[in-house]
């Protein structure tokens, strides 16, 4: 698989969405958690969503529960808890393992495409970003702690 858009996930209510449905448009895909020390970090890509999703910006959340076991609710609780707590009106997916034997491919495909610190593949917690230009290649990878409005410049330069 050659692009981010070969791909089908499962949204946030167990449909099949087609990553091609959002080709053209550049990504920010974002493995999410409602219990972390980073959950915060919700209202912050809500805040980037508003300000670029007019202009073709699409921010992809995907639900983990393989770190440190935070985000241990259904897809229906994270959906509600994300609207609730957070105003997320940005896609949510069902939940995935991102990393392991049972990685989602999506999420292989990401690592492999723009691997961490020191040439590592594994994602080490919640809120690791991949930044998908409008051809649906990786151009960029964002560590946890990286505040999603810190990297609306690379943002910009994809819009």
């Amino acid at each position: 698989m050659a692009s981010v858009y070969d791909f089908t996930v499962k949204n946030i209510r167990g449909k099949d969405v087609k990553l091609d449905a959002y080709k053209g448009k550049p990504l920010l895909i974002v493995n999410t958690a409602s219990e972390c020390g980073f959950t915060p970090q919700y209202k912050g890509l809500e805040t980037v969503y508003q300000k670029y999703h007019g202009k073709g910006l699409e921010i992809l959340g995907f639900p983990c529960n393989q770190f440190g076991a935070q985000e241990p609710g259904t897809e229906k609780e994270i959906e509600s808890f994300c609207e609730v707590n957070y105003g997320v009106t940005f896609p949510l997916f069902a939940k995935v393992d991102v990393n392991g034997d049972n990685a989602a491919p999506l999420y292989r495909h990401l690592k492999k495409s723009k691997p961490g610190l020191l040439g590592s593949e594994a994602i080490k917690w919640n809120f690791t970003k991949f930044l998908v230009d409008r051809n649906g290649n990786v151009v960029e990878r964002y560590a946890p702690n990286a505040e999603p409005e810190s990297i609306t410049g690379d943002i910009e330069k994809l819009l």
